[in-house]
């Protein structure tokens, strides 16, 4: 049988702090690197060490920034299973956050734990009692930080990590041979179905 982890509020062993506005108007092939929230659960996975976006280098003196290790978590998306998903920042530098994402830091939690937890069912169904329903769902920073989480020895957390990565890696190497397989049926069928439509050969 296995033992039920104790949960702590996420807001008990680690801080929110939230990002400051930038337009798509300020977006550049380049300068600052920047996340912004619609990212977080289109573009990226559970953790990056590059953006795929850029902001004016002019605007630095007013936005605010992430460091590395901490999480970019999304504080709006278009469903619950979105909003609140996060991704750990793992660049060598800085990276601007939008003002509809929060920063998680924390001395205690790895983050691409924290990133991986945000991802799992039990998280999901938590926080679907927090997230305002509009047009858009949306956590603020206080009821991100009463969602729990469990605090394991960070050794633990290592381990949990490397093994949900090796999962999601077979996975990512499954879907690719899949989607190959799918790819060379679907050339087959056109080619079969182009021979029999134009000469009547059957197969």
């Amino acid at each position: 049988m296995v033992e039920s982890r104790a949960r702590v509020p996420m807001g008990s062993v680690g801080e929110f702090i939230r990002g400051r506005r930038f337009t798509k108007n300020d977006m550049v092939d380049e300068g600052i690197p920047s996340i912004h929230y619609g990212e977080i659960y289109t573009r990226y996975g559970v953790s990056t060490r590059q953006t795929v976006s850029f902001v004016r280098t002019e605007l630095r003196p007013q936005l605010r920034f992430a460091i590395p290790g901490d999480v970019v978590i999304a504080a709006v998306g278009e469903t619950v299973e979105d909003v609140g998903k996060g991704v750990a920042w793992l660049g060598d530098t800085e990276v601007a956050i939008h003002d509809d994402c929060f920063l998680f830091r924390s001395e205690v939690l790895n983050p691409r734990y924290v990133a991986h937890y945000l991802r799992t069912d039990v998280l999901i169904r938590e926080k679907d009692q927090y997230v305002a329903r509009a047009k858009v769902k949306r956590l603020s920073g206080d009821n991100l930080a009463r969602l729990l989480i469990p605090v394991p020895p960070l050794p633990e957390q290592q381990k949990i990590v490397a093994t949900l990565d090796s999962y999601s890696a077979k996975l990512t190497d499954l879907s690719a041979a899949l989607e190959a397989e799918l790819d060379a049926r679907e050339k087959q069928y056109h080619f079969y179905r182009g021979r029999m439509f134009e000469s009547g050969v059957t197969v």
